[in-house]
């Protein structure tokens, strides 16, 4: 991808995890401003919030904004819901899905871009190792670029719209690598599904299996820091 000129804005979805730290640090690294936005949905904790505006403040984007919408008002995944979060995976869609959530940020995401003057989205969906929900494949992100374009009075107008997923096809220990590399401070995420207040990971759930594996796999140090009954 080529750099921008010199004060191109971007705005990027920032969820205060493992893989949108290191795609904050992509984007910064080619040269854009970066406007970070977290979106409080209703999920489990706040943790993974306090741990986006750390990592955007570490990270050098110029503001970080959190949006709240209740996605806990419709309900339907074990991050939004009285359902358990599953262990050990399983098979199909897991319950950690939660329904049009990257549809839903990432509109809002091309709302703030849209105010900004800004042509550029940057997401971290992932098709490699994820936990398997229809929002972070190649064919949604490219639907939602071309819907942006469709949608907005900066598309009409021809300025045009980008939607950017740096890390669609790595592994997770690729993405470790990669943000060690552009100096991504990894104790400061969070990506457990069901993290306590202070921010300690479970252990058990996808997002902690995934996360240690790409630790392990990239034979870096994992800097995640467990409940004690999970060690």
């Amino acid at each position: 991808m080529t750099t921008p000129k010199t004060s191109a804005r971007a705005v990027v979805l920032l969820s205060g995890g493992m893989d949108s730290a290191v795609v904050l640090a992509m984007a910064r690294a080619q040269g854009f401003d970066c406007y970070a936005l977290s979106v409080s949905y209703g999920q489990r904790h706040g943790s993974e919030l306090h741990a986006a505006a750390r990592v955007a403040s570490a990270l050098g984007a110029i503001t970080h904004k959190v949006v709240a919408v209740d996605l806990r008002a419709i309900g339907g995944s074990a991050l939004t819901d009285d359902i358990a979060v599953p262990e050990h995976g399983g098979v199909g869609i897991p319950v950690t899905y939660v329904p049009a959530r990257n549809t839903i940020m990432l509109s809002i995401a091309l709302g703030w871009a849209e105010v900004l003057a800004a042509r550029d989205l940057f997401c971290g969906g992932n098709a490699v190792d994820y936990s398997g929900y229809p929002d972070c494949r190649p064919a949604f992100i490219d639907a939602f670029a071309r819907l942006g374009n469709l949608a907005t009075k900066a598309g009409i107008e021809g300025q045009g719209l980008r939607v950017h997923a740096p890390l669609m096809t790595m592994t997770k220990a690729d993405i470790a690598r990669a943000g060690v590399r552009l100096g991504v401070d990894f104790s400061l995420t969070v990506s457990c599904y069901q993290a306590d207040a202070e921010g300690r990971a479970c252990g058990h759930c996808d997002a902690c299996r995934l996360r240690a594996q790409g630790f392990v796999a990239a034979n870096i140090a994992d800097p995640t820091r467990y409940v004690p009954q999970s060690l």
